[in-house]
């Protein structure tokens, strides 16, 4: 779609992200698609049918990226976050990726879970939000009067060192072979496509499930449509000249008379799809700002989006409840959990669906990293809860050995407790 003007053409853009996102939301509000019910269903009762429709959004949104690149459709070598970036941030994938998962387990849920519970009534949910956007965004952007952020302050100094500077793109087909990367891509991603594909429909139960299979196809769709409509959905026509948003606004002074309509950052201009950390740090940011449209974004739309889909949904099959904290310990571990999670999902850059689908969709090695990072925060985090509460007098460094152990980490000889 080509524009004359460049507010019609990003109108159109935060429109269809808002419409996707809220597709989206309605479906994995109905369909009950989570990241930590998923690990929690595997690690606690054995059924691995919502991680099988975890990994088949995965799935899809890959072939599609596959076909997006080979077509030349959309790239996503330059996108934000910058997924295949030449730096690869294993301690920050790594960490981050474990704080988000134990975070998310305290919190009740991933940041796309947190906003789907905040449409469905949960006032808990909101004061997540709340903690994890302001985090998020003083991650990132100084503190008022300073140069500082709590990155810089807390973080940079030690875990950026830890980094690997890489000669090509940190996705799997560039380093395999980075003169011929789309290719690479291509067979890499078919085959890991292939083999997830069959390893979630050999099950029966799986195959029989609607909302599962419905869920993990529709989430990987989405994604795949986020980095359409972000990619190559909108240009704007400049003096003859087809650009991109982005493209755009690298030339605003040329090409416009004034800063009316222009946006606060370029960086959300780029090629994106679904994430909801950053987001959420930029709903802080959009709130400071005095609610002004220059601060509307991409994944700001997407997040208002996923709730207002959540919402319609809570209130067509009736299940809107108000919900509060239940206890002080409650409060506390919602507290905890925020924090981690808003410290976490920047070092990781990115939550359960902005690494762990958006991210791997890319075939980027970092967002695999994280992923796998995130699950392990998770369950490690369940099976300690677990075990606190079944034997109340037991240590944490007990129940934590004995997770690992039932986790395969660690050999059957260093159990402390009796298994459950």
């Amino acid at each position: 779609m080509v524009f004359e003007d460049f507010s019609s053409a990003q109108s159109v853009l935060l429109w269809a992200a808002f419409a996707l996102a809220f597709f989206m939301g309605a479906v994995v509000n109905k369909t009950n698609f989570c990241t930590m019910g998923a690990v929690s269903d595997s690690v606690n009762m054995g059924d691995h049918s919502r991680m099988r429709a975890w990994f088949l959004a995965i799935a899809v949104a890959m072939v599609g990226v596959i076909i997006f690149e080979i077509t030349g459709m959309v790239s996503v070598d330059s996108t934000f976050p910058p997924y295949r970036a030449s730096q690869l941030i294993l301690a920050e994938n790594i960490i981050g990726g474990i704080l988000f998962g134990i975070g998310m387990t305290l919190a009740s849920g991933c940041g796309n879970k947190t906003l789907i519970r905040i449409g469905g009534g949960n006032i808990k949910s909101i004061f997540v939000l709340v903690i994890i956007g302001v985090i998020a965004y003083y991650m990132i952007n100084p503190f008022p009067g300073s140069d500082k952020t709590l990155m810089s302050v807390l973080f940079y100094d030690w875990i950026r060192p830890m980094s690997v500077n890489l000669t090509t793109s940190s996705d799997l087909g560039s380093m395999v072979n980075a003169d011929n990367a789309v290719n690479m891509r291509a067979i890499i991603g078919g085959v890991i496509a292939l083999v997830i594909i069959a390893i979630v429909f050999k099950s029966a139960e799986f195959r029989q499930s609607f909302d599962n299979v419905f869920a993990g196809i529709v989430v990987g769709l989405c994604v795949l449509a986020g980095w359409y409509i972000s990619g190559a959905l909108v240009s704007v026509s400049a003096e003859g000249e087809m650009m991109t948003l982005s493209g755009y606004m690298e030339n605003w002074d040329m090409l416009s008379d004034s800063e009316e309509g222009k946006p606060a950052e370029m960086r959300s201009l780029s090629t994106q799809s679904f994430t909801f950390i950053n987001p959420m740090g930029q709903t802080f940011g959009y709130v400071a700002g005095g609610f002004a449209s220059k601060y509307l974004t991409f994944g700001l739309m997407a997040l208002f989006g996923v709730i207002a889909g959540s919402f319609v949904w809570s209130l067509l099959s009736r299940s809107f409840r108000i919900e509060w904290f239940a206890s002080f310990k409650d409060f506390i571990n919602h507290l905890i959990g925020a924090v981690l999670m808003g410290f976490g999902g920047v070092l990781a850059v990115g939550c359960t669906i902005g690494q762990g689908i958006t991210g791997v969709s890319t075939l980027a090695l970092g967002s695999m990293i994280a992923l796998l990072s995130i699950i392990f925060g998770c369950a490690i985090t369940m099976k300690v809860q677990l075990y606190k509460m079944m034997y109340e007098d037991a240590s944490f460094m007990a129940a934590l050995i004995t997770g690992l152990v039932d986790l395969r980490l660690l050999p059957k000889g260093m159990r402390k407790l009796e298994g459950i």
